[in-house]
């Protein structure tokens, strides 16, 4: 019985995707909910998985094809035995009478899915090979054997060598090299929505300061009972931003807001994209209804999301969605840079690098942890003043954190 391997159901926001990479082969034995494809998004890597035992019998969309919700990737053959690996099939030097009767002139070769793929792979006429199998089939041994003797031929040897630099990604002139390599769909998309950002919106960045010394003390003092009191959940710096920006959103609502054609949507709720770094490039899972979590739930779901980044394992739902961002450069070493607003969010806040430096305190000069913001923000939708009294009160809060449990 034959099953169809069909890509999955994508949502509103994700147009397609694209094949990555298949981890079998036609012919290849597959075990249910064994990974057989990795189909990628603009947004996440998605797991394709088996779903039943079987054989993998066709593949239908190959790597770097573009595929649409629910279209049809490839077949798998319910119960099948895998073609790869016949018990029964006698090695070709223990059969001259089977190997003396290839294929008629004209005939085409009976070969298994993963033999007649190996032989397209390494070049090699496939009614050129003398079946070993039942019938005369072609195995994937029998393949082997072929591509083994090609290698041994002298004359034929110098062609499988010259195959693999007309692909070449590298090009080499003298002692300078070049390498070119596809975008990757997620890398695409960052840089379609940069410019898209860019050219469809007013964007200003306003810039602050933030005297870290509280916060840090705070966390100094309480990190280890933090730790124990939370099953091994970490007390970070970024659950503070989270906080106080949560508590800003509230007396500043239009920061998060959005527009929608003509109109502008005032979220009732607070769902804070936090920035990730990954190996595939920077991802923003989103933690949900953020005004209504405690400073360890936070920090708890950011190392969800990170160890997730990491794996490549988010979801697209956990990349759907926000109302406004937090991303921070500081943990690069970045002191000072001008984020870009991820629509149709209205504005972003830029947290960098912890610096000690000289500040001017009741007129004494004191060395201090300091800490530059930005606040990049859609000018269409939010003034000056409010972006600029935002930022104020993200900085009030951190410079006197009993005022994000007060609430004041």
């Amino acid at each position: 019985m034959a099953i169809e391997i069909k890509a999955p159901t994508f949502p509103e926001s994700v147009a397609d995707g694209t094949v990555a990479t298949w981890h079998k082969k036609p012919g290849e034995a597959v075990k249910r909910d064994e990974l057989i494809v990795d189909i990628e998004t603009d947004k996440v890597v998605i797991e394709v998985l088996a779903e039943a035992d079987g054989v993998l019998a066709e593949i239908i969309k190959n790597e770097g094809d573009t595929v649409l919700s629910n279209e049809l990737l490839g077949k798998l053959s319910e119960g099948g035995a895998a073609a790869a690996a016949p018990a029964a099939a006698p090695p070709a030097a223990a059969a001259p009478a089977q190997a003396a009767a290839p294929a008629a002139a004209g005939d085409d070769a009976i070969l298994s899915p993963a033999a007649r793929k190996l032989a397209e792979e390494n070049g090699i006429d496939p009614n050129s090979i003398a079946g070993t199998g039942k019938g005369g089939r072609v195995t994937k041994e029998d393949v082997v054997a072929a591509v083994e003797a090609k290698k041994n031929a002298p004359a034929a040897a110098a062609k499988p060598a010259a195959a693999p630099a007309a692909a070449a990604a590298v090009v080499a002139t003298g002692d300078r090299t070049e390498k070119r390599v596809p975008m990757t769909r997620l890398r695409a998309k960052i840089a379609e929505r940069l410019v898209e950002a860019q050219s469809s919106m007013a964007m200003l960045t306003t810039f602050n300061e933030v005297d870290m010394t509280e916060v840090m003390a705070l966390r100094s003092k309480y990190k280890d009972l933090f730790e124990k009191s939370h099953n091994g959940v970490r007390l970070g710096f970024m659950s503070f931003f989270v906080k106080a920006a949560t508590e800003a959103l509230k007396r500043f609502p239009a920061v998060n807001a959005s527009i929608d054609g003509n109109d502008i949507v005032y979220h009732g709720y607070a769902d804070i994209g936090v920035a990730v770094s990954s190996d595939r490039g920077l991802v923003v899972p989103v933690l949900r209804n953020a005004e209504q979590m405690s400073l360890a739930e936070i920090e708890s779901g950011i190392a969800t999301f990170g160890k997730k980044a990491k794996d490549g394992k988010l979801s697209i739902e956990e990349m759907t969605g926000g109302t406004f961002t937090i991303t921070n450069g500081g943990t690069f070493g970045s002191m000072m840079s001008t984020p870009i607003v991820n629509p149709p969010q209205a504005a972003i806040l830029g947290m960098h690098n912890i610096i000690q430096r000289p500040m001017a305190i009741n007129g004494q000069v004191v060395i201090r942890p300091m800490m530059y913001l930005a606040l990049s923000y859609d000018h269409r939708l939010i003034d000056g003043k409010e972006a600029v009294t935002f930022l104020v009160t993200i900085k009030n809060l951190l410079e006197d954190p009993a005022r994000l449990l007060l609430e004041i």
